[in-house]
């Protein structure tokens, strides 16, 4: 997130885009509930009713997939009122002549095609948000999980800056993680391009720092991403995978390659908590601790830094995966693990990671600190691009657009939009199906159907059905229900039982690698 948490709550107005904030964030959510009760405008751009709409002055369900279309279409609006910071812009930005001309395709009559809005609810939202300041847009995986998901984000990005809402408190373009300690998986280098905080693997000074720190040689050539190592298998290009925490067989988009993939190694090492429904294929399976049974750090989703403590034992074999890492380099001969805390380990992260260079255990141990903190006297950052943005000349970037669709669409064989989404009782690929009390609360998946697609296709609250792709098929309930608009269905991907990803794309976005699992074309047969 550019800003934090907390501020959420005195935005004037909030844009909430691709985010089914109290379902996804319930927390998260909850702020921004106080901050409608204090009297912030609240626009909610989802192609599904979410709870959020119950708290929302504008509803607006855009096409699966057309969020570009609507943001730049607001963007329009904006400049064409006069409503944009033009002092902002002037200080801060660049391009915005360039910018303004690449505006002259999202006319009225497109925008309005693309997304199957009324113009003037477009325009409604775009008054809104520009007129009401500081304003805050937070977005999940419905803006990323597109093969044009790089592009929704400079979208939200470009409404930010022509609007002056960046830098400043309550503002920004804030991103809400889909893991508990996704924002620390990136900030340790977890990516195949960079190193810790992001320093690129392919810029020689940064290389060098830390070929001096590990007494090793490292390459310059960045790896591939997550979603490519399927493919990478099946070409033969890798023979064996040491997976840490995923369960890819329900998680990943078009989940049979990745089943399929997993049968073609030649060996396969599985890390976890709980033997899910990929670590039963490997060959080796380490058992790691929960949060609960360790030290160390989580990220959360505003960049804060904070500390993990162990409160019980580990259970069985369970070791630390710092632990089981170093033990396995230690066995191979290799020099430079010999760590006996994740404390250890945070100092040397520190003293190579100029965003962590001011944080200890000691200064983290309450509160935690947001990132950066570059020298132990700064308090940590609770907002980005105060003074400067992170780019060459230090202003902002607006980036022109063009409008890409969908790389899947409907026909006749299947003509229903599937987009996923999250349950508030269950978290991620069967992670909380281990305890029963959540169960208990929502144990199975339906899929929910528009009342009006429902009745075409004689299918009954209840019914079981068969829901096909150009990839899969499942056997799901239906739910008939007006939270889900005609032509448009969703399902989560919590349950085994239906493994929703056999049937999403692997269309990916060419820049983020970011598969497309949030517009898949199906049918729907009751059986």
């Amino acid at each position: 997130m550019t800003n934090s948490i907390a501020e959420i709550e005195d935005a004037a107005c909030i844009l909430a885009v691709g985010t089914s904030t109290t379902d996804a964030h319930p927390v998260i959510g909850y702020r921004v509930k106080r901050a409608v009760r204090k009297g912030a405008k609240l626009i909610v751009i989802n192609p599904q009713d979410i709870q959020l709409c119950q708290f929302a002055d504008l509803h607006l369900p855009l096409n699966p997939g057309s969020d570009v279309a609507l943001l730049m279409g607001m963007v329009r609006v904006i400049i064409e009122e006069n409503l944009h910071d033009a002092e902002f812009i002037e200080k801060r930005c660049e391009n915005f002549e360039q910018f303004k001309e690449s505006l002259a395709e999202f006319t009225p009559q497109f925008v309005s095609e693309k997304t199957g809005l009324d113009w003037d609810l477009i325009v409604k939202a775009a008054r809104m948000y520009a007129e009401n300041s500081p304003a805050s847009i937070l977005y999940a995986m419905g803006i990323t999980q597109h093969s044009h998901g790089t592009d929704n984000v400079l979208a939200t990005s470009n409404l930010a800056l022509i609007t002056g809402n960046m830098g400043k408190p309550s503002t920004g373009v804030n991103p809400l993680r889909g893991q508990n300690n996704v924002q620390g998986a990136c900030d340790m280098g977890s990516l195949p391009n960079v190193f810790t905080g992001y320093q690129k693997v392919d810029n020689e000074e940064a290389r060098r720092k830390f070929e001096g720190a590990w007494g090793v040689s490292l390459s310059g050539t960045p790896g591939i991403t997550h979603t490519e190592i399927f493919d990478a298998v099946h070409e033969g290009k890798i023979k064996a995978i040491y997976l840490a925490g995923e369960n890819p067989i329900l998680s990943e988009a078009n989940a049979s390659n990745a089943r399929e993939a997993m049968h073609k190694l030649e060996f396969f090492v599985a890390q976890d908590i709980f033997l899910n429904e990929t670590a039963v294929l490997a060959d080796v399976v380490l058992p790691a601790t929960s949060f609960a049974e360790k030290n160390g750090t989580f990220v959360n989703t505003e960049r804060r830094v904070q500390r993990v403590r162990q409160v019980i034992n580990p259970i069985g074999e369970a070791r630390p995966d710092w632990w089981i890492t170093s033990a396995i380099a230690n066995e191979m001969g290799a020099e430079g693990f010999a760590y006996n805390s994740a404390e250890e380990i945070f100092d040397e992260l520190t003293a190579l990671t100029p965003s962590y260079a001011g944080l200890t255990y000691e200064r983290i141990a309450e509160k935690g600190i947001q990132w950066p903190c570059p020298s132990k006297d700064h308090p940590g950052t609770k907002y980005l691009h105060a003074e400067k943005f992170a780019t060459p000349s230090g202003r902002g970037k607006l980036v022109p657009l063009v409008f890409r669709p969908s790389a899947e669409t409907c026909d006749s064989e299947y003509p229903i939009v599937l987009t996923t989404e999250r349950n508030l009782f269950q978290f991620h690929s069967t992670v909380t199906r281990y305890a029963a009390g959540l169960d208990e609360l929502s144990g199975d998946e339906h899929i929910l159907i528009n009342p009006v697609d429902a009745k075409e296709l004689d299918i009954a609250d209840g019914d079981l059905v068969e829901v096909k792709s150009r990839r899969g098929t499942i056997k799901v309930k239906a739910k008939v229900t007006d939270h889900t608009h005609l032509g448009v269905a969703s399902l989560s991907f919590h349950f085994a039982e239906c493994p929703t990803n056999l049937l999403t794309s692997a269309a990916l976005d060419p820049v983020s690698k970011i598969p497309e699992t949030k517009v898949c074309a199906i049918s729907i047969e009751k059986i």
